[in-house]
């Protein structure tokens, strides 16, 4: 239906089976799975797959979803929804998606002397140290390195890193910060990417 192909899984146990001998391009997790929580499974999934994660659920508090991000998630859908919202965000996830493998390893490498970020193989090096990143945080280091040194608002990353303007600042916010962590010594006084207040971020190579 609507050109997506879907299966669905009662539980973590038979989530988890039906991996074992299929594939799947996007991940839509409900956080209560009966007297399973689905927290527990995004961390689960998180440690084999690079697979984009949405959550869905009634729970509204701010706190399950800075957990839901904080974990794995890349982002939180708050019920009740309209089905056209969610078909946007994961046509707009696969469509990345297609588009990350078409470049495949012809996309060049980018350094600068301080950071090198290779699409191709996902990967980066900061000042010599070769950072881990997770998919959503080196599709958003990538945009801020593409515009390095100016400033990037929230609505032009959240165009280029998630491809729609359905996403929250919450949601930006968490990834940055994780982002943070990884690459500044220390992340609660950034030295690369700095806050522009009501605007957006800047990452600042020189």
């Amino acid at each position: 239906m609507f050109g997506v192909t879907c299966a669905v899984c009662a539980s973590s146990e038979e989530c988890l089976s039906f991996l074992k001998d299929n594939t799947a391009d996007i991940f839509l997790l409900d956080i209560n799975l009966g007297n399973e929580s689905g927290f527990a499974l995004c961390k689960t999934l998180r440690e084999q797959y690079d697979t984009p994660i949405l959550f869905i659920s009634a729970r509204q508090s701010d706190d399950d979803v800075l957990v839901a991000l904080n974990i794995g998630g890349d982002d939180y859908i708050k019920k009740p929804y309209t089905l056209s919202v969610l078909l946007a965000k994961v046509k707009v996830q696969l469509k990345r998606l297609e588009a990350v493998k078409q470049a495949g390893p012809s996309v060049k490498v980018a350094s600068d002397g301080k950071f090198t970020i290779d699409p191709a193989t996902m990967s980066c090096t900061v000042e010599g140290k070769t950072v881990s990143l997770k998919s959503k945080e080196f599709s958003l280091l990538s945009c801020l390195y593409a515009h390095k040194n100016t400033i990037v608002t929230k609505e032009k990353l959240f165009d280029e890193v998630w491809g729609d303007s359905f996403y929250s600042d919450s949601t930006l916010n968490v990834h940055i910060r994780r982002l943070r962590e990884k690459i500044e010594s220390n992340p609660n006084e950034p030295k690369y990417i700095k806050t522009i207040w009501g605007t957006g971020y800047i990452l600042e190579t020189e």
